[in-house]
């Protein structure tokens, strides 16, 4: 992403389950500090021993000592806090970043380490930090992978319950509870079936179900506990065996009491309502109630994100206006048009204040979610972080002026292709503009915008009045001069799409071409004699689809072709 460093762990780490005894897994993490003095014999901090290297002719020949320091909880909470504020602040690929990551891996790397790192990150990751959430998976895509009795212990070890989740109040609680959700559930979309499965216990069901309660959204902690516990439920329904267990519960009625915050101007309860909306429509299916997209009134939505152009991770509203993503990686979206002259705005309402870059995109900007590269990171799009105070353009940041932005905020974003500038306007207050975009970028421009973990904004288009619109120059809307169809404003859950697409699979009739699936097959390659291929595919290519062998001549069902024939 423009923020390289959340790219996630790519890295080939081993596994603990790799470590060669027992003493080993169960050895603390542990620094080494440089010494210049020998170490004193009765000293308590640590083993010590040598430093050895080779000295040149001139240097001071005085002997260096490493000292072995085993790491407390208080000192990796330290590490983790610090990591989190230079995370905040890091625009690429810091050295002190990739260094303290790499800790984390080092750290983790033996059963004892690892609930060490998980255990500080439940307990330091602060509740009011916007990127504490998704520093907690980045932290834990560095580690090595857990085994089935580390996973086990660790669970076990947290003491879970219903009559907990009851008991528990207070900042730090809530805090906790937060964070535990966030833990279990990056840990459950990121190991496999039979890891999620063993996860899911009476007493972890029991627990996040607690919280999933519309009465107790009064407060932004109580909306924030009902959020993550609801991210949690949704990243362990991903092995079938959870989800059936899940179901069994009453967990679409909850949601169904929950869904009326999606339109809350309380924007920690709309999270919830977006969520439990979402989840409606696409995972926890309630019996006898309508898809959003069914009921949603999109008449007057001529521009909306284009569900056909995003990257596969996204939650996306059933009017194409709002969007959240709660993956790992870093998911991006464009807008269903695009414009080559004139002057063109839009607004975004921010409703999470982390990491999102919002800007503008063409149709050859790369959607690289796994790798952490969105909008701003190639030569092709232009992008506005209000949470580390930044412009990106070609993977490159320069910092901006606004201050950050914060829940309810409004982002301002125009476009003048004709004087080749963007300006971006926070609450109506204007960036200079720039010309960043148009160095070679010049026509077919999109909205566009990417999302690192648990963020979450709506746009505006131009089917609603705007808040701050510019007043400096006229300017045209998307939803103005769009058309759509009524096909093509229609958002179809996930699990309808794949139906739609496995219907549209199975209507091919056998005599199709095995490449366009439009045309009849009537074309025969020759001398290898292999076909499936209409006479317009054929000609697209000069070497068997199957064989590879050189294409010599094209014989259809009336006559034979040569191939450089036209």
């Amino acid at each position: 992403m423009g923020a390289n460093c959340v790219k996630r762990q790519r890295t080939p780490v081993r596994n603990i389950r790799q470590r060669t005894s027992v003493e080993e897994n169960n050895e603390e993490p542990f620094i080494l500090v440089l010494n210049e003095r020998s170490p004193n014999p009765s000293s308590s901090s640590g083993t010590s021993f040598p430093f050895l290297r080779r000295r040149s002719v001139n240097e001071d020949s005085r002997q260096l000592w490493y000292t072995r320091h085993t790491l407390s909880e208080n000192d990796i909470d330290k590490h983790v806090l610090e990591t989190l504020r230079i995370l905040r602040v890091s625009a690429e690929n810091d050295t002190n970043l990739i260094i303290r990551m790499r800790m984390f891996r080092s750290w983790a790397n033996g059963e004892k380490g690892w609930k060490m790192i998980l255990n500080s990150l439940i307990r330091a990751i602060p509740l009011e930090d916007p990127l504490g959430p998704s520093a907690i998976t980045l932290f834990i895509d560095h580690c090595p992978l857990p085994t089935k009795k580390a996973v086990s212990n660790f669970i076990s070890e947290l003491h879970l319950s219903r009559d907990l989740n009851k008991q528990e109040h207070g900042v730090k609680t809530e805090s906790r509870h937060r964070n535990i959700c966030a833990v279990l559930g990056h840990l459950a979309e990121s190991l496999a079936s039979p890891f999620s499965k063993l996860m899911l216990t009476d007493e972890i069901l029991e627990y996040l179900l607690s919280a999933v309660n519309a009465e107790s959204c009064v407060s932004d902690t109580s909306s924030t506990n009902i959020l993550f516990s609801l991210i949690a439920l949704e990243k362990l329904s991903q092995v079938k065996d959870n989800k059936d267990r899940i179901m069994q519960t009453d967990i679409t009625h909850r949601l169904q009491e929950l869904e009326c915050f999606y339109a809350s101007d309380d924007y920690r309860k709309r999270q919830v309502g977006f969520l439990s909306q979402w989840l409606l429509d696409n995972i926890f299916l309630a019996e006898g109630r309508s898809c959003t997209y069914e009921t949603v009134d999109v008449r007057n939505i001529n521009a909306m994100l284009n569900d056909n152009d995003v990257s596969e991770y996204l939650k996306l509203s059933a009017d194409g206006l709002e969007a959240r993503s709660d993956a790992p990686s870093f998911e991006s979206v464009r807008c269903t048009f695009s414009v080559d002259r004139g002057v063109w705005f839009y607004e975004v309402t921010v409703v999470t204040s982390g990491v999102m870059q919002i800007g503008w995109a063409t149709k050859h900007s790369k959607f690289l979610n796994h790798d952490g590269f969105g909008i701003g990171d190639d030569e092709f799009s232009y992008a506005y972080d209000g949470c580390r105070q930044l412009c990106w353009y070609q993977a490159q940041s320069h910092p901006h002026s606004h201050p950050s932005w914060k829940e309810g905020d409004t982002l301002g974003l125009l476009l003048d292709i004709d004087n080749l500038e963007t300006v971006f306007y926070l609450n109506g207050i204007p960036l200079p503009p720039s010309k960043n975009l148009f160095n070679i970028a010049k026509n077919g421009f999109f909205a566009a915008a990417s999302f690192m973990s648990f963020q979450q904004c709506r746009f505006n288009f131009g089917s609603e009045p705007f808040r701050f619109p510019p007043t400096d120059r006229e300017f045209s809307t998307f939803n103005d001069v769009a058309i759509l169809g009524d096909s093509d404003k229609t958002i179809l859950p996930k699990h309808l799409k794949l139906k739609a697409l496995l219907q549209q699979r199975t209507s091919f009739r056998d005599d199709h071409c095995t490449i366009c699936c439009d045309n009849e097959a009537d074309t025969t390659l020759m001398p290898c004699g292999h076909d499936g291929l209409c006479h317009d595919c054929s000609r697209q290519i000069s070497q068997c689809h199957l064989c590879r062998q050189t294409i010599q001549s094209r014989k259809t069902a009336e006559k034979t072709l040569d191939p450089n024939m036209a």
